[in-house]
């Protein structure tokens, strides 16, 4: 008999049994539990003409064609189930644990698997509870500093000292400003982004502080979800202060060997607010192998840029922090320092 199972109940298990998605590859690839494997009933196109045929026709021919697509698959469903089942034992969903998993479920049963849930409400109702949990779960603290600061090396190093953190450009695979793509592998979907961002968020112990960078609502061409970015423009930001000189001898580390198309196309993104000369400037540098000056000139964009973010924050949730180095070990422990003094005041 086919259990069901609200995604709440299955989360909760230590163990999670392996997740299989029905759904279309197209719907997988917008976003999907992590961790599950798309075994999809139908087609994208199948799924687009069983849509039509329901809308223009009716319901019985609409399932009278999807039985026809799917007929031929009965063999290859059950034998891909196996290799995903873990001790024959398996959890599907579809969109919104209608006809489409209880179908499949039902069908992976009575050929071989032993034990089969659906997820209550489906896919649909992941979402809802993954970006729900967003809402008030955990005590939000973010690093911030100008761009260069070493931001993404200071949360490894929080990290290593014990708290924690949650990499936001890691998860969007992206650094977050115009050069932030170079070096990256492609982005998820945004669904998908919100996805792996709440499979980590799962996992943390929400008595103790989360450490997030300061960001804004968009890294790259996802966004963070609403809920969560509200909170974060509410939490303490604990800013590094340091020199335009020192975060450029960074931004040379990062990128000197980086091909300089890329970087060309990234300063001529900026080039508005940048300006005609100093885009010029910051080419001509480029062209001559000064990343020095290049970083120098781009980062006056970007100071001017985050420093209006900054001012638009409540002041008593500012924490400067003047640091005359970028190593992140002592970034990282003055920025510990600074958040407990505060945390017992």
């Amino acid at each position: 008999m086919i259990k069901r199972i609200h995604i709440a109940e299955y989360l909760s298990g230590n163990n999670l049994l392996p997740l299989i998605d029905v759904r279309t590859p197209a719907e997988y690839t917008s976003g999907h539990i992590p961790g599950a494997v798309n075994i999809p009933l139908f087609s994208n196109e199948e799924r687009a003409k069983v849509g039509t045929v329901y809308t223009r026709e009716s319901h019985s021919k609409a399932y009278d064609l999807g039985y026809a697509y799917v007929n031929p698959k009965l063999e290859y469903f059950a034998e891909a189930s196996k290799k995903v089942a873990e001790d024959g034992k398996t959890v599907v969903y579809c969109w919104r644990g209608g006809m489409r998993s209880k179908s499949f479920a039902e069908h992976i049963e009575q050929n071989g698997i032993n034990e089969v849930s659906v997820i209550e409400g489906g896919y649909k109702a992941f979402r809802n509870y993954a970006l729900d949990t967003f809402q008030n779960t955990g005590r939000i603290q973010l690093l911030g500093g100008y761009t260069g600061s070493g931001k993404t090396r200071i949360l490894k190093q929080l990290f290593k000292l014990g708290e924690q953190v949650i990499d936001l450009e890691a998860l969007a695979n992206h650094k977050g400003s115009a050069f932030g793509s170079i070096g990256q592998d492609p982005q998820p979907p945004n669904e998908h982004f919100s996805n792996l961002l709440f499979w980590k968020w799962k996992e943390l112990d929400f008595s103790k502080t989360i450490w997030l960078e300061d960001e804004s609502i968009h890294i790259g061409k996802v966004y963070l979800p609403q809920n969560l970015f509200q909170r974060m423009r509410e939490a303490e930001v604990y800013f590094l202060n340091i020199s335009k000189e020192l975060r450029a001898q960074l931004l040379v580390e990062e990128y000197v060997g980086t091909e300089k198309e890329p970087l060309k196309e990234s300063i001529r993104k900026i080039s508005k607010r940048l300006g005609g000369l100093k885009t010029t400037l910051a080419l001509e540098a480029l062209e001559r192998d000064d990343y020095f000056e290049t970083a120098m000139i781009s980062l006056d964009y970007y100071d001017k840029f985050y420093l209006k973010g900054l001012e638009r924050r409540n002041k008593n949730k500012v924490v400067i922090i003047d640091s005359e180095t970028i190593d992140d070990r002592i970034n990282a422990e003055t920025i510990i320092k600074q958040s407990r003094m505060r945390k017992h005041a």
